[in-house]
């Protein structure tokens, strides 16, 4: 029996241990200084708005662990002696492992900003950035927020349930614009403005103010604004937690450096989820380094395959993605770019109130689907990876869209007004056909 050990207890450290539990009777330790208990990351935010308590972003109960032989281990790695494999902890302790998961997830970025580490500045990422958030909120007048992501958009609505007015500086000329293409952020612009954000596009952090106690009273822009502050969020993205680990053998560059069966440059040793970065991606169109839940989560399903024996190479299918902007839920499957390439055509509908969009990003020559991204209307999900897996044309999608709608009964569609600007656009008669589940299941299998 050899002893597996896994630093990291987020989604991929502990789908990986789950998988390996399965798969064998291997000793098993998970390790991580950030929590003793695995929990949801997604749902911290809800903790802090108050719709949930800490305990109910566990996914287990805490008998779960023992009762599945999964050791747990709340402790913080200062180094790894890969040679002697082994981890030293902060309190000089060790372990021993036998071979060996680095899991150890991302930080949020700071980029050298005069004031980064004032209190009252931080990120977003950990439970303890939770706890650090409850703390430096307190009696905030006014929030700042820097970066347009994901996690900036959370932070505000985290804010904004508290009554706390917030200044969100978007780098771009749009929101998440290195991502989203204009129109659709362009919505997500203006309805952060109706929900009181403070939305400040084509602006830049150039300092943030000492109040002259070791606190944050103002940030200054690149532009010479001064904006009164007493809290400033750190949004601009997250890099590998990888810096305990730079002065060993373990070769690195953003991220610990992996091919596609998660396997390092060290024998024995593994590295999966946020940490990682492919030195050759299975698919080229993706980033080396995929820091999403879902793509965490195979990860984690790869790699045990892989530590139990079972060589297996990582394959996360098409991509996609989903968020929540307040509410505006989005989805994405594909290709979207900010910007379209020179072989590709877009048809975009938007729905009059402003909250709801469709676009389907095609090839211009063939018509084959390359990428979808919707805004407040729900997709199902297998339907849009079928499309796009099988490369339908954008005709045979949009026959077949009523397939795709997943709101429930009652609520309004949209598939026939889609249809008809399509065919006034491109002189087409597309007309609305239902196919048959057992067809796409079998499709699909």
């Amino acid at each position: 029996m050899k002893h597996i050990v896994i630093i990291g207890n987020g989604i991929t450290g502990i789908t990986a241990a789950r998988n390996i539990r399965k798969l064998g009777d291997d000793r098993i330790t998970v390790v991580s200084a950030e929590t003793e208990h695995f929990f949801s990351r997604t749902a911290l935010m809800y903790v802090y708005m108050g719709h949930m308590k800490y305990e109910h972003i566990k996914p287990y109960e805490d008998w779960f662990w023992e009762k599945n032989r999964i050791e747990l281990k709340h402790a913080w790695v200062d180094t790894v002696n890969f040679e002697d494999k082994k981890l030293i902890f902060d309190d000089g302790s060790d372990l021993q492992y036998d071979t060996l998961l680095l899991a150890v997830g991302a930080k949020s970025n700071k980029f050298g900003w005069p004031g980064q580490d004032l209190k009252g500045v931080q990120g977003l990422y950990s439970y303890q950035d939770l706890e650090l958030m409850e703390e430096n909120t307190v009696d905030v007048k006014r929030a700042v927020i820097v970066g347009g992501g994901l996690i900036g958009v959370e932070m505000a609505e985290m804010l904004h349930t508290r009554n706390i007015p917030v200044t969100f500086m978007v780098r771009e000329s749009h929101f998440w614009g290195n991502i989203l293409p204009k129109e659709e952020g362009d919505l997500i612009s203006r309805h952060l403005k109706e929900h009181h954000v403070d939305l400040r596009c084509e602006s830049e952090l150039a300092e943030i103010v000492d109040d002259g106690s070791g606190r944050v009273k103002s940030i200054i822009t690149a532009t010479g604004e001064e904006i009164p502050c007493e809290f400033v969020g750190l949004t601009v993205g997250v890099s590998p937690h990888i810096d305990f680990l730079k002065d060993t053998g373990l070769k690195t560059n953003r991220g610990i450096l992996v091919n596609e069966f998660l396997e390092t440059n060290i024998p024995d040793v593994y590295a999966a989820g946020d940490c990682a970065e492919f030195t050759q991606h299975p698919d080229p169109n993706r980033r080396p380094v995929e820091q999403v839940w879902y793509t965490g989560k195979i990860m984690g399903e790869t790699v045990a395959s892989s530590m139990t024996g079972n060589r297996t190479a990582y394959n996360p299918g098409i991509w996609f993605n989903s968020a929540k902007f307040f509410d505006i839920e989005y989805q994405t499957y594909g290709w979207v770019r900010s910007k379209t390439s020179e072989n590709e055509q877009v048809f975009y509908w938007e729905h009059k109130d402003g909250k709801m969009c469709l676009k389907f990003v095609f090839h211009k020559e063939t018509k084959v689907l390359i990428g979808i991204n919707v805004f407040g209307i729900r997709l199902r999900h297998d339907v849009c990876e079928q499309w796009i897996a099988s490369e339908y044309t954008i005709e045979q999608a949009l026959e077949e869209l009523k397939d795709a709608g997943f709101d429930p009964e009652f609520y309004k569609t949209y598939e026939q007004e889609i249809i008809d600007l399509f065919n006034s656009i491109y002189n087409k008669s597309v007309s609305a056909k239902r196919k048959s589940w057992k067809r796409i299941l079998k499709a699909i299998s």
